[in-house]
């Protein structure tokens, strides 16, 4: 492996790391050490391909919003019509049981950009724009949103309910919401749901 090679594979766990972090301890929650720590790296390495924690933070949301753009886009390719009902309850169960740290960038980080710099929320909403687009773009599916402000609707719908199904600890009332907001974003065109509602 050549020396750039060898640079580019290790910018790429830096950001894999620090993504880790972020999602699991917020901006605040974590300093370059952490980061570097996640990266199994030296906080000297981390300088090396980073000039500071904000930097790192700027491109560990850009790399987290475009995995959920390829999330889409496969979803798309690998379930055709289906595609839209297939990832809402994928989204819905896998991604609001995982550990925090592989938790969607989506659901995460979005208040901590409000809190970060105006290059941080730039950043953020054109990738948010790149999902978005990339649902409209998608094949034609039951429920599926048509326009860019009903896919960030739909995409608020999901980061909130994996949100509040986290903060309240699992259980049924976790189910519930999940299943209040499935049934919210495919109905009855979606095809027959595969969670209940909880009483």
């Amino acid at each position: 492996m050549s020396r750039s090679e060898q640079k580019v594979q290790t910018r790429q766990r830096i950001l894999e790391g620090a993504g880790r972090g972020f999602r699991k301890a917020g901006f605040g929650g974590i300093g370059v050490d952490g980061l570097a720590k996640e990266a199994g790296l030296t906080s000297g390495a981390f300088y090396v391909h980073f000039d500071s924690k904000a930097d790192a933070f700027r491109e560990s949301v850009a790399q987290g919003m475009a995995e959920l753009r390829g999330g889409v886009l496969y979803f798309q390719e690998k379930h055709g019509r289906a595609w839209w009902a297939e990832f809402v309850r994928f989204y819905l169960s896998a991604k609001r049981t995982c550990d925090l740290s592989e938790s969607c960038t989506l659901q995460t980080m979005p208040a901590e950009v409000a809190r970060s710099d105006e290059a941080s929320r730039t950043t953020f909403e054109k990738a948010l724009r790149d999902v978005a687009q990339a649902i409209v773009d998608g094949p034609a599916s039951p429920a599926a949103p048509r326009d860019i402000g009903a896919a960030c609707a739909a995409l608020s719908s999901l980061a909130g309910a994996v949100t509040l199904a986290r903060a309240v600890g699992g259980g049924a009332f976790a189910d519930q919401i999940a299943a209040g907001t499935e049934h919210a974003l495919l109905g009855a065109s979606g095809g027959k749901s595969r969670s209940k509602p909880v009483s």
